[in-house]
């Protein structure tokens, strides 16, 4: 009897096995997505879901649209959209935390609502949001595409020159809602010039490179590369010797910096692996005094 059942549960077992197995898989309707980008030094990302029309409408006026204005959305299909940042942003003019963040909007005319909500158990279940978990709400302007987006897509756009600020931007049917937001990098950087550079010298380099394309105390910069200049075979590094230069005529000390970029040329010039441009960088500063 015993030998019975123990065969019957293994027979079960195999058969469950063997079920599991043999699943077919087919393509999803929504297919998962995710964007990514770092913005400064912040992670964000963008993880969703993404429906396609269908030949449906979607955004508009009345019971007729898949969407309609004024009704709370999850802002993609399936569990929802999450957006993902490493450290705090300011979004919309308002702080958030790092963290992770369910995405809902709520469509109008030429305004939607962009919300973020902390708790991501509650997935696409828009009916029971709870506005004591609701993070952030922001209204913010929507544009009229000329074409079509057939499938709901999201990007990280317009990233800043001074890598500062970039746009959370949603498109889908003929709609594009962008959410500008803003990231701080200044404090992390110069936290790690102050640990780093006491441990490293070649960071050093790093740090008065920072201080020179920020404007900081040219002092400090000038004082840290005559540091890391002086340690070895250092001072043959022509490229190094033409960020001294380019320090030395930012703080106005002409006659200095035309020197010491007409040594880096001589070096640059000597260099068996040729002068990476360093030559006409030097000569085009010197004529720039």
């Amino acid at each position: 009897m015993k030998k019975s059942i123990f065969v019957m549960c293994l027979s079960v077992l195999l058969i469950s096995s063997i079920e599991l197995k043999a699943q077919i898989n087919i393509p999803q309707p929504s297919p998962k997505a995710k964007v990514e980008t770092t913005v400064g030094l912040t992670d964000v990302s963008i993880s969703y879901f993404r429906p396609s029309l269908k030949g449906r409408k979607i955004f508009g006026e009345g019971d007729g649209y898949l969407q309609p204005y004024g009704v709370l959305w999850r802002a993609g299909a399936n569990s929802g959209s999450i957006l993902s940042l490493s450290s705090e942003a300011v979004i919309a003019g308002k702080k958030v935390a790092a963290g992770e963040y369910l995405i809902f909007m709520t469509p109008g005319e030429k305004e939607w609502e962009f919300k973020l909500y902390s708790d991501l158990s509650l997935g696409g279940n828009v009916g029971l949001y709870d506005e004591a978990k609701e993070v952030m709400s922001v209204i913010v302007n929507a544009d009229v595409l000329d074409e079509k987006v057939e499938t709901l897509t999201y990007q990280i756009s317009d990233i800043s020159p001074d890598n500062t600020s970039a746009n959370i931007h949603f498109r889908w049917e003929n709609v594009s809602v962008k959410v500008p937001f803003e990231v701080s990098y200044d404090a992390q950087v110069m936290a790690q010039i102050e640990q780093n550079t006491k441990v490293n010298p070649r960071n050093l380099i790093t740090a008065a490179n920072y201080y020179y394309t920020t404007d900081r105390d040219l002092k400090q910069a000038l004082q840290w590369i005559d540091t890391y200049l002086a340690e070895g075979n250092n001072s043959q590094q022509f490229w190094n010797l033409h960020l001294k230069a380019q320090i030395l005529a930012k703080m106005g000390d002409k006659k200095a910096a035309k020197a010491v970029a007409e040594k880096s040329i001589e070096i640059a010039k000597q260099n068996s692996s040729g002068d990476f441009g360093y030559v006409k960088r030097n000569q085009d500063l010197i004529d720039s005094l």
